[in-house]
């Protein structure tokens, strides 16, 4: 029996190895045969085979077809429809800029030193300085050789070998790191290339089997309109080149980079395996002749922070080769024989660079308050038990939600008691008694497990899911309780139930716990019986009577996704009404203050762990709620305390009363862009722009230095056209004025606040000019709507500066804070 499916790739970036790996798992649960042809293209692949699905040269919103032949044929059809239409679209995202495409602006205190740069293009965002290395690729055609005993068992023991290193490897592994050798693991285990080489075995050896192979798929590829696609030929070479090594071990061909100290390496193209065993500590930059931003060793580079650049030949850097170098993936530069001014700047860069990351460290090391004293616990949302430590590292004060569905997911049997009890332990260990709520599976509906073999549903996210399905898998349930039970003796664990909509449901909850409870006792194994419990707030039905459930729970926590979708009724998956989706509804707003108002009226803690909280814009509004705690990914905690930090929670509560009343989305939309708008400014003068005791070299380095300090402490959001902007007004005359003094001045649309810096340099230095050597620096950066005051100030900084008393009295300051009051009455700014 014959059956089709047309549809169009939902896929950002076409169909690659990791949505095809998991396309593939879908169609091969059954037994007919799946095709599936790209209508623009014309190619046809076997729908079980990542290779095959990968060469169809499958780019967004082609046309396909999938084709199904077959006894069951028509079960195979239902799945992928809705596979196709509910969940593909998700197996795969848009990637990662490395900034924007504007052009950069080279700053004048580099190229005033005459460096010798070679132009490339970021690929990952950094600066890094050290010895650059040369890694050549392995010439695969050394393992060419005759058949010499039996090929095929040669050929199975070296698949075997590097799938064992590679699922282990995924053990370890998370985040980009996971997926990227999962899609190797695909590719190693794909019906098309096995194939393959298996029928190539039948006359030559293992090695020549292999590489034919591998040159069949790379035409294939090659042929591709996709440079994504196109780039994915050195997954395969990868995948190829771990078989080769399993099977010759004798052959020396060393395919691991040994760095023995700070090193920028240079090559045309790391395999992701190459690049994962390189020491990341050593690691300070890459240059990849050949790569594209979507390489997956680039995806590895972002995620490990290793500043990446393409777009440069080999050739171009022979002569740099082993001597040191820096890399400016921000420039989007190499720079190679550095002078001593081009060191001074890189330098001075990578120190600014640094403080910038320890500030945002400092944040997150804080406690999250406001700035008249109110606290608020933010915590991490995590999906599996190796996210904790990176969280807690991030500034989190908990885990607010950990995602439990996952340990469950893309596999082929239910996780055991004891591998969850594993988790669950690590995850409260890494948290040091700091509160873990862990939310019991939420699976089935949008989120399908194959084992379970639920039935195909019209609506998932309002189907047969969550707490609704634990019933029918009352093991499962009770095997996921008992782990967190006998875990939560190793932290704060609280329990959380998703998907409540009536008190018959938690009750019947309440039970099983019990029932968990009395069977762990009579196997005498011990566990914590204090454990908290709470549910998700995320249908409307459950915040109408949440003063029932304060009488059964002990904790709320807002799924603001759900709730906003349920309430409004808006799938927001769904691009024609997506638009409607909004959770600054006032709808949404008056159900918030319901829900916390009632709650703490019973003396119960709410959170909220949706997207909502991780938007900067809208904290004031969900601090004003009145919430205990709020949960986001890891990397928004620190900018999310820094925010808090300048809140006052007065102020914050009188405009969330002022949005529930606002009739439209638009209103308070408009409510919170003037409350941003008139927070206050920094000020004019601050001890954070003064900088004692300077220890620059030179006018480039004062300038570098204190437009740096400025985008620091976020007075600026782009250094470098700041710095152009000064460099502008110094092309035209010198700023120094004799005695010793000078000020560089600007009025810039690049400026956020108004600032005057002040520099008290250890050393004179030549400010390149008729006035002599300079050992005071007050460099003036007045915002252009504020332009009126700019000479003003210049006009009354040079008139004082002709008296010697304020002179001495300016450089002989003891502190930051005596300098900036004696401008403030000298200025009377």
């Amino acid at each position: 029996m014959k059956n089709e499916f047309k549809f169009n790739c939902s896929l950002v970036n076409g169909i690659h190895a990791r949505p095809a790996s998991h396309l593939e798992k879908v169609c091969k649960q059954f037994d007919c045969d799946i095709t599936l042809t790209n209508l623009r293209s014309g190619n046809t692949g076997n729908a079980k085979s990542v290779l095959a699905l990968v060469s169809t040269d499958t780019l967004l919103n082609d046309p396909c077809i999938l084709t199904f032949n077959g006894q069951d044929s028509e079960q195979a059809l239902n799945k992928l429809t809705q596979y196709i239409h509910n969940e593909f679209a998700h197996c795969d995202q848009a990637l990662d800029k490395p900034g924007a495409s504007e052009a950069i602006v080279l700053p004048q205190s580099l190229l005033r030193h005459q460096p010798t740069l070679l132009q490339g293009k970021c690929l990952a965002l950094g600066i890094g300085k050290g010895r650059l290395i040369g890694n050549e690729d392995i010439n695969l055609n050394l393992f060419r050789t005759d058949i010499q005993y039996d090929e095929t068992a040669r050929f199975d023991n070296a698949r075997q070998q590097v799938s064992n290193s590679l699922e282990q490897a995924v053990q370890d592994a998370d985040g980009a790191e996971k997926e990227i050798i999962n899609a190797h693991l695909a590719i190693l285990n794909d019906i098309t290339f096995v194939d393959d080489i298996q029928k190539h075995l039948i006359s030559q050896s293992t090695a020549n089997a292999v590489l034919a192979s591998l040159e069949i798929v790379s035409e294939q590829l090659k042929q591709s309109s996709s440079a994504y696609l196109r780039e994915r030929i050195v997954d395969i070479r990868d995948v190829a080149t771990q078989l080769l090594c399993a099977a010759y071990p004798e052959i020396n061909i060393t395919t691991k980079l040994t760095l023995t100290g700070p090193s920028i390496v240079i090559a045309n193209d790391l395999t992701p395996s190459q690049f994962l065993g390189l020491d990341k500590e050593l690691l300070q930059g890459l240059v990849l002749t050949h790569a594209g931003s979507t390489s997956h060793t680039v995806i590895l580079a972002r995620a490990f922070n290793i500043p990446t650049l393409s777009g440069i030949e080999a050739a171009q850097c022979a002569d740099a080769l082993n001597s040191e170098v820096y890399l400016d993936a921000n420039l989007g530069v190499l720079a190679v024989q550095a002078n001593q001014g081009v060191r001074c700047y890189f330098d001075r860069a990578i120190t600014l660079n640094q403080q910038l990351s320890d500030k945002q460290g400092a944040y997150a090391a804080l406690s999250a308050q406001t700035s008249d004293g109110k606290g608020i616990e933010i915590a991490a949302n995590i999906a599996c038990s190796v996210e904790a430590q990176a969280a807690f590292e991030k500034g989190a004060q908990g885990i607010g939600l950990f995602r439990t569905e996952m340990l469950f997911m893309d596999r082929s049997e239910a996780p055991k008691e004891e591998e969850q009890y594993e988790q669950y332990r690590q995850v409260l260990q890494a948290a040091d008694d700091k509160p873990v709520i862990i939310r019991t599976m939420d699976i089935g509906g949008d989120k399908p497990i194959d084992y379970l073999n639920l039935p195909q549903e019209g609506n998932p996210f309002l189907g047969y899911r969550a707490v609704r399905i634990y019933p029918a898998f009352i093991n499962l349930f009770h095997d996921q309780l008992s782990a967190i039970l006998r875990a939560a003796l190793h932290g704060n664990a609280k329990i959380m139930i998703p998907m409540i909509q009536s008190i018959e449901e938690i009750r019947w909850v309440k039970e099983q716990i019990e029932i968990v409870k009395n069977r762990l006792t009579a196997q005498e194994l011990e566990f914590d019986n204090d454990v908290p419990l709470g549910i998700m707030v995320e249908i409307p039905a459950t915040a109408f009577i949440i003063d029932q459930f304060c009488q059964e729970v002990e904790f709320f926590s807002i799924g603001s996704n759900d709730m906003t979708q349920y309430l409004l009724a808006v799938d927001r998956d769904n691009d024609s009404v997506a638009h409607l989706y909004n959770s600054l509804a006032p709808s949404f707003l008056r159900m918030l203050d319901q829900v916390v108002s009632t709650a703490h009226q019973y003396g119960r803690w709410v959170g909220l762990c949706g997207e909502l909280g991780a938007d900067a814009k809208v904290l004031p509004l969900l601090i004003g709620a009145g919430l205990d705690e709020i949960s986001m990914s890891a990397p928004k905690i620190a900018p999310a305390k820094a925010v808090l930090s300048k809140l006052n929670s007065s102020d914050c509560k009188a405009l969330f009363d002022q949005a529930c009343q606002c009739p439209t989305i638009n209103d308070v939309q408009a409510l919170l862009d003037n409350a941003s708008a008139s927070q206050e400014s920094k000020p004019l003068l601050s001890t954070e722009c003064v900088l004692k005791n300077a220890d620059f070299s030179c006018k480039e380095e004062v300038i570098q230095s204190m437009v740096g300090n400025l985008g620091l402490h976020g007075r600026t959001d782009n250094t470098y056209k700041l710095e152009e902007d000064i460099w502008a007004r110094e092309a035209v005359f010198s700023t120094a004025l004799g005695y010793g003094f000078a000020i560089p001045h600007t009025k810039s649309e690049h400026i956020r606040d108004s600032s005057i810096s002040i520099a008290h340099l250890n050393k004179p230095i030549d400010w390149q000019s008729d006035s002599g050597d300079v050992d005071v620096v007050i460099m003036l950066t007045l915002n252009k709507e504020q332009g009126d005051q700019h000479m003003r100030i210049f006009s009354s900084l040079a008139r004082k500066l002709i008296h010697e008393s304020f002179r001495e009295q300016l450089r002989h300051s003891k502190d930051e804070a005596g300098i900036i009051s004696m401008l403030e009455k000298e200025l009377a700014v």
